[in-house]
């Protein structure tokens, strides 16, 4: 049985294109404000339900259940390339998020943010997840340790919400495990990179002029995660629920 997983923030696709790699996670639901990267979504995931806006979701309107939520929450309230007015700051919406977990409970919480996020926000995201019973770890991992062509730290968060109990197969987890499993997977990286080097620029010259929605392109891909990395994490969370 895969894993079924609430995309929020979900851009063009990085989170839910890591994790189903694995084989064992399936998107149910897509969350994204912008209308580019909505496009690309339907492309891809034609049969998976786009909702356009975090702050009127509500978990009713997503059918069955949900083990996973995922999503890369805006990064400008904690990026050092802006003014880091944290919540001060209308483009802070990890309370959405956060609000979704505890309409939704699902068993296992993945969040992204840029590494500005450590010294400021990211005490108060741990905080709403423990408050809401999950048991949560934070580590950087950037997109170097895949083997991409530039480093690009970014902090990830994975949160279980039965760290003393049992899991839906009813076997005992702990997120610890999990990042023990993410530490193991991104010193052995050739297991999830493509073969060969990264080329920093695709061949098609996507930044010249003439290309179609060329700014759309470049800013989708700005806000993008490394599928990866993602699915670096889910193989660890897999190998974590199967406790192997």
């Amino acid at each position: 049985m895969k894993l079924r997983v609430l995309d929020l923030f979900s851009g063009i696709g990085g989170f839910s294109l890591g994790l189903e790699r694995t084989g064992g996670f399936e998107t149910i639901a897509f969350c994204e404000y912008e209308a580019f990267p909505r496009a690309v979504l339907r492309k891809h995931w034609p049969d998976v339900p786009c909702f356009p806006d975090i702050r009127v979701l509500k978990g009713s309107d997503i059918e069955g259940s949900v083990d996973v939520i995922c999503g890369g929450y805006p990064c400008q309230p904690f990026s050092t390339a802006g003014q880091r007015r944290g919540k001060e700051d209308d483009r802070h919406l990890w309370p959405e998020f956060s609000r979704l977990v505890a309409e939704l409970r699902p068993t296992w919480v993945i969040g992204e943010n840029v590494a500005g996020h450590i010294s400021m926000g990211l005490d108060d995201v741990l905080s709403d997840l423990e408050g809401q019973g999950y048991a949560c770890r934070s580590f950087v991992i950037p997109a170097c340790a895949v083997a991409a062509p530039h480093r690009r730290d970014r902090v990830w968060i994975v949160a279980h919400s039965e760290c003393f109990g049992q899991s839906r197969q009813g076997k005992h987890v702990h997120p610890c495990h999990c990042a023990a499993d993410c530490q193991r997977e991104a010193s052995h990286v050739v297991n999830v990179s493509q073969p060969g080097e990264w080329c920093a620029e695709p061949n098609v010259g996507r930044v010249v002029n003439g290309i179609p929605r060329r700014v759309d392109r470049l800013k989708a891909l700005g806000n993008a995660v490394v599928p990866q990395v993602v699915q670096m994490i889910g193989h660890a969370i897999l190998e974590a629920e199967a406790m192997r």
